[in-house]
């Protein structure tokens, strides 16, 4: 009696020990997500609330945990395809959230795609997404497509009854991909654009260049380029004398803006997030929740709020939370079909309310974002505003 208990129990106990095993390895199963951050070099003001972001990051989907490697590029293409070559080959991430810069993010596309990992860029840029190809298909843009901010701008320059508009971009992707949805928009609404200029992220003088808008007298100017590069020529534009009404894109969306342009700034108009102006967000909007969430952990974590930069990788978290589970049931994390699952179900995201929108993804359309991504806001006494 005593033997066959005896055989019992241990019969019992390896069944115990053996669903405990499982439910340990279920519990600790583990997805690898590489960030590349520009947190250091010119683009620091974009990429510093994104690094600080990665913590507020989902640290289980589903019965995975998540593991984040957050590095730094500096600002420097060439660095990001180092880091994303890395995060690739030696971490074996599922997928990465990253560059923060537009010309970062272009870079490493084609590393993306020959590895088959999504990628979920926080950039300005459509040109990361568009003309969609089959190195494009792994991407995912966080943000607002250009056109989308580029058609809300226009319509208010034609009721404005704007004629002539001077354009100054920064040199880049971001710049580029501005000028040509710009000029397209400008002349379906007979907007002339009386003059065209270029400068550099790291510029420190637009002298030249404001000059030459100043002689052309354009009836307002748009400003295209992210971050802290966007004070520049509004500031010189001013202090040259300038009193015509002026644009920007969603890329100024951060307080730097308001704090180095001062008074300079003031009556600025952009198409942005509805992070800017959230109190005069309705609660009916749904983002507004997940914003203020957003903002709420990051305040409480860093002691201020972020930069609406910062949620474009917050809502990269947004966007795996949903597909993750799905491509789970589909293949094993680490593995090239877990990849390919994941781009599909990244793909297949329909009403996912995030912090700035709604997400809905088609193999055409890797951005997601419709008209409820974006508010019209003006500058006023050194804050955001809703336009109305």
């Amino acid at each position: 009696m005593f033997h066959k208990c005896s055989i019992a129990a241990s019969l019992a106990m390896t069944a115990i020990v053996a669903v405990s095993s499982l439910a340990t390895s279920s519990a600790y199963a583990q997805i690898k997500i590489g960030v590349v951050t520009s947190s250091t070099g010119p683009t620091s003001l974009v990429g510093i609330p994104q690094k600080n972001t990665v913590p507020l990051l989902p640290a289980k989907i589903g019965d995975l945990t998540v593991e984040y490697i957050s590095l730094d590029d500096g600002s420097d293409p060439t660095r990001s395809v180092t880091e994303v070559k890395k995060l690739i080959s030696e971490y074996n991430v599922d997928a990465i959230i990253g560059p923060s810069g537009s010309p970062n993010s272009v870079a490493v596309i084609p590393f993306m795609a020959e590895a088959g990992v999504p990628m979920l860029a926080p950039v300005g840029t459509a040109a990361v997404v568009l003309p969609m190809t089959e190195q494009k298909k792994w991407v995912f843009k966080t943000t607002q497509n250009d056109d989308l901010i580029a058609k809300a701008l226009v319509e208010q320059m034609v009721k404005l009854k704007t004629k002539t508009i001077g354009f100054i971009a920064i040199n880049d992707p971001y710049g580029e991909n501005w000028n040509r949805v710009f000029t397209e928009l400008a002349a379906k609404n007979n907007i002339k654009i009386v003059a065209n200029e270029r400068y550099q992220r790291t510029d420190t003088s637009v002298t030249a260049q404001t000059l030459k808008i100043i002689a052309a007298n354009p009836d307002a100017v748009l400003v295209a380029a992210p971050g802290g590069a966007t004070v520049l020529p509004q500031t010189t534009l001013a202090d040259q004398g300038y009193k015509g009404q002026m644009y920007q894109t969603h890329g100024a969306a951060l307080p730097a803006f308001l704090q180095l342009g001062k008074k300079k700034v003031d009556g600025t108009i952009l198409a942005a997030s509805l992070m800017l102006v959230l109190p005069e967000i309705p609660d009916s909007n749904p983002s507004k929740k997940v914003a203020l969430e957003y903002i709420g952990a990051y305040t409480r974590m860093y002691g201020s709020a972020p930069a609406t930069f910062g949620a474009n990788v917050y809502d990269a978290g947004l966007l795996l939370q949903r597909a993750v589970p799905i491509a789970a049931k589909k293949a094993k994390p680490g593995s090239k079909e877990f990849r390919a699952a994941l781009r599909d179900a990244l793909e297949g995201t329909k009403e996912l309310v995030a912090t700035q929108g709604v997400y809905n993804m088609t193999p055409a359309d890797h951005s997601g974002f419709d008209e409820r991504g974006r508010e019209l806001i003006q500058v006023k006494n050194g804050n955001w505003t809703l336009l109305k």
